[in-house]
């Protein structure tokens, strides 16, 4: 089958919040963009599974006191959370923009309906590490109320094209791709899209573009315990890294404190933090609330804070999970709660009569590519928002129901910030398309046997959860490092060697960004936030 092969302005690759909006904004301006996602549906990804909510208060305005003093507490919510890590013209970005994109992208444009208070105004709850109630929400499927409305609008739009069924393998860059090698002496490196795997024919292809996005999402399945959806294995992070662009922050990644404890696959069911935010109470094994021993907080400290608490917890008395206990909340659980509700209902528990056993699990990437605020990477014609991204926001740890609105608003900033650029006529030099050869297959053997692809996951995932996990020391890091180090090596073998597939990308990308990831804790010795050093 003859590769196929097509050139267009804008290439965004994933389509969650992130994407979704970036594409939103550019065809609203006018451009032609074509969106790719590795799943069957657009929302197959980690914004569909957010359940806390998205954070909303008025905007600052200088005759309003009052929006000044939110837009300020807001701001140093954001830098306690992530240890004042944060790149501060970032927090205050997303304090200034966030208001008026989600009025503007989320409740007027795509018509999101969040839960009101009985005489209209919105119901904002409060989550851990929040110093008021100021999180929007839809129930606890907030997320997957933000992409029907999103993903209504995408398809709705004559300027965008979705395709789907479609993983990212590789950027295209003029230095490492172009035959001709007058362009490898050129002093700038330049995006020109990606090779992209069609799961429907099996075969690469190569699409040629302008301007190139990543939307990719983040990196928990390539630890044992995680709350993402199956397809977040790293795929911008490993793309990027090969390429040479810039990232930061790797050695931060965010677990959860409260996933549902139940083995039924390589995703654990979220348990939102909004229900501790309402009264909801973290117990041992022994039934008794122990959180103010760790922090003066209690239930409501950060994410970090939390997580390695109940690591303690767990370490000391050797119980395999914790328990979360509901009979504080005031509202009615199946109301206000119905997708914890109904995933607990199957897993055989009712929380309205007992709690619900809970771990921590891997949940979100606080690093990633390196951007500035709209978007930009250290690569002309690469853009990085979402999860795959890294803006600084988060610092050390993400402060809750920050990821949404973060998604909301650089994708909106990058979607401006591209449409000016390509309103300018700036494209892909004369000549450099033609210089891009399709993707050349290096070997034939068709060898991904399932139980080897199989194999190698469970190496990764039980490699970062024990070594790389919430808990790390210098002797354990060593020990990833070395591991993974080997694993890469044999995983770049077997990938040349055999006829390229779905699992195989997954796999090369899963492993390339949990190296990248050990190699930043190894080089980070300083406890802060998600990177805990108990050493």
């Amino acid at each position: 089958m003859t590769p196929t092969r097509r050139h267009v302005p804008i290439l965004i690759i994933g389509s969650g919040v992130a994407g979704c909006t970036a594409a939103l904004t550019l065809a609203d301006a006018g451009c032609d963009v074509l969106l790719l996602n590795a799943g069957d549906k657009l929302a197959d990804g980690n914004s569909e599974l957010a359940q806390g909510g998205i954070i909303y208060r008025a905007a600052p305005t200088p005759d309003d006191p009052e929006s000044l003093r939110d837009a300020a507490a807001l701001e140093k919510d954001i830098l306690v959370a992530g240890h004042c890590c944060n790149y501060r013209k970032a927090v205050r970005w997303l304090c200034r923009q966030g208001p008026a994109c989600v009025d503007e992208m989320l409740i007027r444009r795509a018509g999101v309906e969040f839960d009101r208070n009985a005489d209209g105004s919105f119901n904002l709850t409060r989550e851990g590490g929040h110093s008021a109630p100021r999180i929007l929400h839809r129930a606890d499927y907030s997320g997957r109320a933000l992409m029907d409305g999103l993903t209504a609008q995408v398809q709705a739009h004559p300027r965008i094209t979705c395709l789907h069924r479609r993983a990212a393998i590789d950027l295209l860059t003029s230095q490492h791709h172009a035959k001709s090698s007058q362009y490898r002496y050129e002093v700038t490196n330049r995006c020109l899209g990606a090779y992209v795997l069609n799961e429907q024919s099996g075969e690469p292809e190569t699409i040629l573009a302008d301007w190139t996005v990543l939307a990719t999402g983040g990196v928990g399945q390539v630890f044992l315990h995680s709350t993402n959806a199956p397809g977040c294995v790293g795929a911008g992070v490993s793309m990027a890294f090969r390429a040479g662009v810039n990232l930061a922050n790797l050695e931060y990644m965010q677990f959860h404190p409260t996933a549902l404890y139940e083995e039924r696959s390589n995703r654990r069911p979220l348990i939102t933090e909004a229900m501790r935010g309402e009264g909801a109470r973290l117990l041992d094994h022994n039934g008794r609330p122990f959180m103010l021993r760790h922090d003066s907080r209690g239930d409501l400290a950060p994410r970090d804070v939390v997580a390695q608490a109940m690591m303690e917890e767990m370490l000391h008395s050797g119980a395999p999970c914790l328990f979360l206990d509901v009979s504080g909340v005031k509202q009615d659980l199946p109301t206000r709660f119905p997708t914890v509700f109904e995933e607990c209902r199957q897993a055989g528990l009712d929380i309205r009569k007992e709690p619900i056993p809970v771990v921590p699990a891997a949940h979100y990437f606080c690093g990633g590519v390196l951007t500035d605020t709209r978007g930009r990477t250290s690569m002309p014609g690469l853009y990085a928002i979402g999860e795959c991204a890294c803006t600084g926001l988060h610092g050390a740890n993400r402060l809750a129901s920050t990821s949404l609105l973060e998604a909301l608003v650089w994708g909106v900033s990058c979607g401006r910030d591209l449409a000016r650029r390509a309103a300018s006529g700036t494209s892909m030099p004369k000549g450099l398309a033609a210089a891009i050869p399709d993707w050349q297959h290096e070997g034939d053997e068709r060898r991904d046997d399932p139980a080897l692809v199989a194999q190698d996951w469970t190496n990764i995932r039980n490699t970062m959860w024990n070594y790389v996990g919430i808990a790390r020391t210098e002797a354990r890091l060593r020990r990833a490092f070395e591991d993974m180090r080997d694993l890469v090596r044999h995983i770049h073998d077997f990938y040349i060697r055999t006829h390229i597939s779905r699992r195989l990308v997954d796999l090369f990308h899963g492993s390339q960004t949990a190296y990248v990831i050990t190699q930043a804790a190894m080089r980070n010795p300083v406890s802060l936030g998600c990177h805990h050093r108990v050493d």
